[in-house]
């Protein structure tokens, strides 16, 4: 079992990480801290009794006013004065560069540090048990319920979540239980470690929801992305668990090289834990499991899309395993609140609802759109969609957009933000994909800005619309101004 360990440990670079902790610890500053992750991980420090600061120039809620309802100081921009006088450890978020000036500072001053992932496995995970959530899309929900459920049934697990939880108001615990659940993510670590974070983790239970190519600007291809995947399921050791959704064929063809169990979920006919009968009623989604054909449980969810119906599953894989009642399972589903930013009603006026979600990859845009379509029966869906991420401002999505969004009965797309850091012969276009939209009989409208946008949604909907508002950013507060608006 040692032996076991320590080969994880070496593979996470955990034993590197230990011996840049310095022994007396006490200010820990980290740069990037409003990123969701790095804000969750200032609060563990908090937690634990350490003084936080931290540095970022992209403050705005929720994480900055997460952090500041901690008490935690956040200087606006990054400076090499930012580290002065100088903290016991510095955690280097992936969004700082080797030209950053404090990151250019670091390497002038004798201070350790660490990357969020290695931070994050030894003040939280390190001696627990693990529980990884990774995948393409659906991780944060999915990584969201299992840790609500687990807290219902009495674990007290510890968590971190790339969102806020509303059950919790918060994005993390540490939790005095046993397990750590842990959003598992495929992006790269830092600009001196390119390797993924989730291979810092430790994984000893581990959710794969999907694999899809996505990070354009880190990701070659779609095979570089799944080898980044495959790293993953090499690492979970023999007696870990390994849930797969049978749904996704590159998900299933990988999980037949796991060493360790494998456990399956999804809608197909093969799979241990299906979902049945999934009907939309006022109170919820209704839903039966069952587990290897016979009937399991049945479940009213305040979720709903297909895709929601299927982390669900995924989770109820997870509590089956561990060994929780399943008669508890009803109770503590029911009552998960959700994601903020995971479709959530912002607000309604004048009969108008305003929905914002995080969907940024043309799967999760399609997947969404359909999933709110289904919901609201009758109602026009208004898609509002800011091409914000690093790879939808690429033109690597272009056609697939196009592609996406005929669920929807209008759509409005701006012009993206921070072009000029995409190489010229690889921008995306809104006024293309407006232009592909049309042809393909989609009722799509470009604006140049965030006002222009405002103005052309309101001179276009009305009573009993939902707009549907996705963008992984603050997309210039546009669901507060446009409810203001209405």
């Amino acid at each position: 079992m040692e032996k076991t360990k320590n080969k994880a440990e070496e593979k996470s670079g955990l034993k590197e990480a230990l011996n840049r902790v310095p022994e007396r610890l006490e200010h820990v500053h980290l740069m990037g801290i409003c990123g969701t992750a790095m804000a969750s991980l200032a609060g563990i420090f908090k937690a634990k009794g350490y003084h936080v600061t931290g540095s970022d120039q992209n403050v705005y809620p929720p994480m900055s006013t997460m952090l500041m309802d901690m008490g935690i100081e956040i200087k606006k921009d990054y400076s090499g004065d930012n580290l002065d006088p100088s903290p016991d450890l510095v955690i280097v978020g992936n969004v700082i560069t080797k030209n950053n000036p404090e990151a250019l500072r670091l390497s002038e001053i004798d201070v350790n540090y660490l990357s969020l992932p290695q931070a994050l496995n030894l003040f939280a995970i390190k001696d627990r048990r693990s529980v990884v959530i990774a995948g393409t899309h659906g991780k944060t929900t999915t990584t969201a319920l299992s840790a609500w459920l687990l807290e219902q049934v009495g674990i007290e697990p510890g968590f971190m979540v790339g969102g806020i939880l509303k059950n919790f108001n918060s994005s993390f615990k540490l939790g005095k239980g046993d397990y750590f659940v842990i959003e598992g993510d495929e992006y790269d670590t830092a600009f001196f470690d390119k390797g993924p974070k989730f291979l810092h983790y430790s994984p000893l239970l581990t959710i794969i929801t999907s694999i899809e190519f996505d990070h354009a600007d880190i990701y070659r291809d779609l095979d570089h992305v799944i080898s980044s995947f495959r790293r993953l399921i090499e690492i979970i050791p023999s007696h870990g668990l390994l849930i797969a959704n049978m749904d996704d064929p590159i998900v299933y063809e990988e999980a037949k090289k796991a060493k360790c169990r494998v456990i399956t979920y999804g809608f197909n006919e093969a799979a241990m834990f299906r979902a049945v009968d999934i009907m939309d009623e006022e109170d919820g989604t209704h839903v039966r499991i069952l587990k290897e054909g016979k009937d399991y449980v049945s479940l009213i969810s305040p979720l709903y899309g297909r895709h929601n119906i299927a982390n669900i599953l995924s989770v109820i894989a997870l509590a089956d395993y561990i060994g929780i009642d399943r008669e508890k399972l009803p109770r503590a589903l029911a009552s998960f609140s959700g994601v903020k930013r995971r479709q959530e009603v912002r607000g309604e006026k004048n009969g108008i609802i305003v929905l914002d979600d995080f969907a940024h990859h043309p799967t999760a845009v399609e997947k969404t759109i359909e999933a709110v379509k289904g919901k609201y029966k009758g109602r026009r869906i208004i898609a509002v969609f800011e091409p914000r991420s690093n790879s939808s401002r690429r033109g690597v999505f272009q056609e697939m957009y196009s592609l996406v969004f005929d669920m929807a009965d209008m759509v409005f797309i701006p012009e993206p933000p921070l072009m000029e850091k995409v190489p010229a012969d690889n921008r995306f276009s809104s006024k293309g994909l407006v232009d592909a939209l049309k042809q393909r009989g989609v009722n799509a409208f470009y604006g140049e800005n965030t006002d222009r946008l405002i103005d052309l949604i309101l001179s276009n909907i009305h009573k009993g619309d939902v707009v549907l508002i996705m963008s992984n950013g603050a997309f210039d507060n546009i669901h507060d101004r446009l409810l203001k608006k209405i």
